[in-house]
């Protein structure tokens, strides 16, 4: 039997057999090295022989061991006990505009069983261990891993405390794979503009799903995404809109501030709301966002769209007078009433205070149509507004004719927001554009350095007037929206009330009620200014409205609420009170002797 020639050129890979016989031969001719050692009574010799065979296979057995586990440490793929994989996909925190957390990843596992690692006999002591420190686990998750016989997942967002109790186990096929967990420090606050993400991480509503890949990508570079909130400016929006919807027992409510200049967000807030941190608890309605994803009829609040089209195209100037003293009937549509019957004429500033239907239908007509539309369009009225949140909706628009024009009556009954249902999204997008001085800019949720260009949609003198008039409705003992008055801060606004429709017909004890407000409504355009709305689905009477719940006696006070709670988080200063305000309907009345 001849040995395998080892130091041959390599041909083909020794068999089992042929490597077994070269170890018999290697251990034969050792052994005889012995008895010639121990026959030529060379006991040292044979004691170094020993010596250097045991050495040899020490070294063998060492290196065997030294490289099967490189291999594992290098390249086994989850099979180690323990073993954990580096997360993927991590998300950048999210912090308001000051610097305050939003949202952030923190460290968080998932926990496997691999049976192929546990011997039969030490199965039940295993599962038993894990649910002493994990009661949580499902038992049915560990007898399925111990029967399929392949890693199984057992439970996932394990904090670090957690790992660190299982791993203290010792038991083998016990693994982790580390995956960051997207937490929400403020619970509730800011939720519907914040959003939420889905287990493993995409976003899926809110600031996290509209900008999924700018979160990555700063995840990426350890470079927080800052938002355009204002966390203080968010807890008082909040605090007074939830109020207002248990006050008045409303459905739910919606709110927002934006800062005209800018176009930025500095809080959105829908009632009721949800937990980030915990979407299995929460519920549709909770999670709707009603002021980017719900359409209502605006009601009167649609006269500031009108009445700044028709001042801006010439139609009417704040001089003309308006004969509102009948109903105004157009074709078969049902006549157009005023809520206050006693007004006979009314100038374009009453029209507004008093807020008259038919003095509002009588500017759309005279308008026109065509007009009409081009304004709608340049206010952003018939298309989603264009902000980046993937909620923003499409309005409902009305019908037109075969020509594909607005027919009067439909363009009537839009003049005061009927007919017409809009996000309130789209209505803080298109009286941004009117009330910064007549330019429209796309409202956002990220923090701005500098405002966008935009575009020109209104002149600076139909601003100033607009301006004038929202000031006034508040300051007039005879304007819808007194009750949104806060002393030294030259509130302006105004009121919308509309029936809810239902099968095509409108609903007699189903109304929203909503105010839109502008403070300080005085000063240049080009002022520091803020814009406020405010939105109640079907609100009802409470104490000390007098058996009313339009927006006058809920909406505008809860907006003229959150104002007085802003206003010194935003920098704006209170007039001392002593100090009579530059009069609103002065300028009104400048306006309309120029004219």
């Amino acid at each position: 039997m001849s040995p395998i020639d080892l130091s041959a050129p390599y041909r083909a890979r020794p068999t089992a057999s042929q490597l077994w016989r070269w170890l018999v031969e290697v251990v034969w001719r050792i052994e005889h090295a012995f008895e010639r050692s121990r026959a030529k009574d060379r006991p040292v010799d044979d004691a170094r022989l020993r010596i250097f065979l045991l050495l040899a296979l020490f070294t063998l057995a060492f290196t065997g061991v030294a490289l099967s586990a490189g291999k594992v440490a290098l390249f086994a793929k989850g099979h180690a006990a323990y073993a954990a994989v580096e997360p993927a996909g991590a998300r950048a925190t999210l912090e308001d505009r000051n610097g305050m957390l939003l949202a952030a990843d923190l460290p968080s596992f998932d926990l496997y069983l691999d049976p192929r690692d546990v011997l039969a006999t030490h199965r039940d002591e295993t599962g038993a261990a894990l649910l002493g420190v994990l009661p949580n686990i499902p038992r049915e998750k560990i007898d399925a891993a111990f029967i399929s016989g392949r890693r199984t997942f057992l439970i996932g967002g394990l904090t670090p405390a957690e790992r660190a109790m299982v791993h203290d186990l010792g038991r083998p096929g016990v693994e982790f794979e580390e995956t960051p967990k997207r937490v929400y420090p403020l619970g509730t606050s800011a939720a519907h503009l914040i959003g939420y993400v889905e287990p493993r991480g995409a976003g899926l509503a809110g600031a996290e799903r509209a900008l999924n890949d700018q979160i990555v990508a700063g995840g990426a570079a350890a470079q927080p995404v800052q938002l355009s909130v204002d966390l203080k400016v968010q807890a008082a929006l909040e605090d007074e809109l939830g109020k207002a919807v248990s006050r008045f027992q409303a459905l739910g409510g919606a709110g927002i501030v934006v800062d005209v200049h800018t176009g930025e967000i500095l809080g959105l807030a829908s009632n009721p709301t949800f937990d980030p941190g915990d979407i299995g608890a929460s519920t549709a309605e909770g999670r709707r966002n009603r002021v980017a994803g719900s359409v209502f009829e605006a009601g009167s609040v649609f006269k500031v769209f009108t009445l700044a089209a028709g001042l801006d195209a010439g139609a009417v100037t704040p001089a003309s007078v308006f004969d509102v003293s009948h109903p105004l009937v157009i074709g078969k549509n049902r006549p157009i009433h005023d809520f206050d019957k006693g007004d006979t004429s009314l100038t374009l500033a009453q029209v507004f205070t008093h807020s008259s239907n038919i003095g509002a239908s009588h500017v759309a007509m005279m308008t026109g149509a065509d007009r009409i539309d081009r304004y709608m369009k340049a206010f952003g009225i018939y298309a989603a507004a264009p902000s980046e949140l993937a909620e923003s909706t499409r309005p409902l628009v009305p019908r037109r004719g075969a020509d594909g024009r607005l027919d009067e009556g439909v363009l009537a009954y839009m003049s005061f927001g009927q007919g017409l249902s809009v996000t309130p999204l789209q209505i803080a997008t298109g009286m941004t554009s009117i009330f910064n001085g007549g330019t429209y800019i796309p409202l956002t949720i990220l923090k701005r350095d500098a405002p966008p260009a935009g575009r020109r949609v209104l002149t600076e003198k139909t601003a100033q007037t607009m301006l004038d008039f929202m000031r006034l409705n508040v300051t007039d003992p005879k304007g819808s929206g007194k009750s949104a008055e806060v002393p030294g801060l030259f509130v302006g606004g105004k009121t919308g009330t509309a029936q809810k429709a239902s099968g095509g017909r409108y609903m007699e004890n189903a109304r929203v009620a909503s105010f839109a407000a502008v403070f300080p409504a005085t000063g240049a355009l080009s002022d520091k200014r803020y814009f406020v709305y405010i939105l109640l689905d079907e609100p009802h009477p409470a104490p000390g409205t007098g058996g009313f719940a339009t927006a006058g006696f809920t909406a505008a006070p809860t907006a003229g609420a959150v104002i007085n709670r802003i206003a010194p988080f935003l920098g704006v200063k209170r007039a001392p009170l002593a100090v009579t305000p530059p009069s609103a309907s002065a300028a009104v009345s400048a306006a309309m002797g120029a004219d």
